[in-house]
């Protein structure tokens, strides 16, 4: 709707003026409205119910496989989701041990209902930020429907901004399925977000629909944990933030255990049984699932080879007995749920609280988005999370600090940040999502980086923490300490490659128990390291110099000389990357006049206009010879530019 429209309508009133209106305050929202006032910008923050901010409906935790980097990555640039994370753990895990340091990736349980208290407190005592409980139904333009001025609620109050972040997640237009009944409501049962999609399909924004679903909840008195497999915390696995982690602020001792069964042949019997009343079989459901987190009958009907699946159960919190069979996501009728959690051992007697439910809702096409994720369509109009095509908390809050970031950075009048798939796996999930778009809800895994060597989770600081600083958001207090670990790490690196232990039979001892032979000569400690199988710890004995330090240093230290030869070679592959990445393509190029494009290519990029050659390359239907022909363009452009 055009602004000046809206203050024509009857009843309508001008409740407020700020720089920034985030809408949805769902992870990615809390990120973006908190990263704007951080910057100094007036912000508020709109949400369908105050009591839900933050929610974690899906499941409770927080980090996983390439997830937990990105919540790194966002504590790295100056967030606050690891911060929260590590305030509400009940329990920590490192995920990917036996599989090497490139895909470690830290996992902790929530207490779900101190989460979104925690988060809600936080952003109250955020200075510039306002938080309100209200219903945005309209996006508010200029005239032309091309510059964003603002939102209006369903109550018609008018809040001018000069730039909307969009996090709506999985609230637009959205109605809950199980079996044949249908809801129009929100996760949770809370209300939906109704007319703001119609809002922007009304500026020309092609509008999607996804499907995606949550588990059954049950009582843990009616649960018999004793035939379950017991999982338990770690208690040397660190926090989410490098804050708490260079302060050494450790996991709680008293960590909750998490539990296992596997599915049996009467649970196969009973979704069988009862596949013509599944939704996602029926044609009930119109949205496209996702891929990697299907429902508990998809994956009996795709892998049908497989006897059985795993169930994890987990509890939501430390005063609650409401526990989360992560895993057994349905959409079927509850009263077959019911026999379904009957079928699990320890669970013949479960008393469900909670019945689970498939949740459709309206997106986005991220193909209209710039890689600072402003729309390319409406000038000021920014979305993040779920509205983008991403599926969980992590991918969204990665998202939602860089829109935080960029919208601020615009009304600022700097340059953009822009992460790019080298430095970050938030730059990896936001190139996909702008340059490929995604036919499914898009979950973030460590195959889709390529340099995840580089992109770990001990380094995220290394990587971000400079430019979280360069922008605001990192303190000089913390960027001190920050400093401080990065020049105890260059040291200790430098000494362990200085200082040489001969060959004596304590060392020999310490290889042995490694399974590695007594050096003929003497070695440098990293040449020690640098052997499978080999430790910074196990090496104490013959290191009797070696300075105290944090574990966070030696663990970055320790990698960094295991990986030493691997680094080299992906640095190598990033510089050319870089290369490609720093070719920039003009902004008013028509590419109907790039002789030697194929029509395809040619369409694509009209469509999508990327920044650089890199990006271009990354589009579906762009072939290498057809980078080669822009790369020639470009320079002759360049050229003529200079003559």
């Amino acid at each position: 709707m055009r602004y000046e429209e809206a203050k024509r309508r009857e009843h309508s009133f001008e409740a407020g003026s700020y720089d920034v209106a985030v809408v949805g305050a769902g992870h990615a929202g809390c990120e973006a409205a908190y990263a704007c006032a951080k910057l100094g910008l007036r912000t508020i923050l709109f949400t369908l119910h105050l009591d839900s901010l933050a929610n974690l409906p899906c499941n409770p935790s927080i980090g996983g496989t390439a997830k937990g980097q990105i919540v790194r990555e966002i504590d790295a640039l100056g967030g606050i989701m690891g911060k929260v994370a590590d305030k509400c753990a009940i329990q920590m895990r490192m995920l990917n041990r036996s599989k090497g340091p490139a895909v470690f990736s830290p996992r902790a349980q929530m207490d779900r209902s101190r989460y979104s208290i925690v988060m809600k407190y936080t952003l109250e005592n955020t200075r510039n930020l306002d938080i309100r409980q209200a219903h945005i139904t309209e996006l508010l333009t200029d005239e032309e429907g091309k510059e964003v001025r603002g939102v209006m609620t369903e109550g018609l109050a008018i809040y001018s901004a000069r730039s909307v972040i969009i996090c709506s997640g999985t609230y637009m237009e959205s109605r809950t399925i199980r079996g044949e009944v249908i809801t129009e409501s929100g996760p949770d049962g809370l209300p939906r977000s109704e007319g703001l999609s119609g809002s922007l399909a009304s500026l020309g924004i092609p509008i999607l629909r996804f499907k995606t679903g949550t588990p059954v909840r049950v009582n843990r008195k009616s649960v018999d944990l004793e035939e379950m497999t017991r999982q338990d915390g770690e208690p040397d696995c660190p926090p989410f933030s490098y804050d708490n982690e260079m302060r050494g602020i450790t996991p709680p001792e008293d960590q909750t255990p998490c539990w296992s069964v596997w599915t049996t042949e009467k649970t196969r019997q009973v979704i069988k049984d009862n596949m013509d009343r599944s939704p996602l079989y029926s044609g009930v459901i119109k949205g496209i699932g996702p891929r990697y987190c299907p429902s508990i009958e998809d994956k009996f009907a795709r892998f049908a080879d497989k006897e059985r699946h795993q169930i994890f159960i987990e509890p939501m919190g430390r005063d609650t007995n409401e526990m989360y069979l992560q895993g057994f996501s349905t959409s079927l009728p509850e009263e077959v749920q019911v026999e379904m959690v009957h079928s699990l051992p320890g669970l013949s007697k479960a008393v469900i609280q909670r019945s689970a439910y498939a949740i459709e809702y309206d997106l986005i096409d991220s193909t209209t988005l710039k890689p600072t994720l402003e729309s390319r369509i409406v000038s000021g109009l920014y979305t993040a999370g779920q509205i983008n095509g991403s599926s969980g908390y992590e991918e969204a809050a990665g998202q939602g600090i860089v829109a935080g970031i960029n919208a601020a950075l615009k009304i600022l009048g700097k340059p953009p940040m822009i992460i790019n798939r080298s430095q970050g796996y938030i730059g990896v999930l936001i190139d996909d999502l702008v340059t490929k778009g995604t036919n499914e809800p898009y979950r973030m895994m460590t195959s889709r980086a390529e340099y995840r060597l580089f992109l770990r989770q001990d380094n995220a600081d290394m990587r971000l923490t400079p430019i979280g600083h360069d922008i605001g958001l990192i303190d000089e207090e913390r960027y001190d300490l920050y400093c401080e670990k990065i020049s105890s790490a260059a040291a200790e690196a430098k000494r362990l490659k200085s200082t040489y232990i001969a060959p004596t039979d304590t060392l020999a001892s310490i290889l042995a128990e490694a399974g590695s032979d007594r050096p003929k000569s003497g070695a440098s400690l990293a040449e020690l390291i640098r052997r499978p199988g080999v430790t910074y710890e196990a090496l104490a004995p013959v290191d009797p110099e070696r300075p105290e330090l944090p574990q966070s240093v030696i663990r970055l230290v320790e990698t960094d000389i295991k990986y030493e030869g691997y680094l080299k070679l992906e640095l190598e592959k990033i510089g050319k990357f870089s290369k490609l990445e720093s070719m920039m393509i003009p902004e008013d190029i028509d590419y109907t006049d790039v002789r030697g494009l194929r029509i395809e290519a040619m369409q694509k990029l009209q469509k999508m206009r990327p920044e650089n050659v890199g990006r271009a390359s990354r589009i579906s239907g762009v072939s290498p010879a057809d980078c080669e022909v822009l790369m020639v363009y470009i320079e002759q452009h360049r050229r003529q530019a200079h003559d």
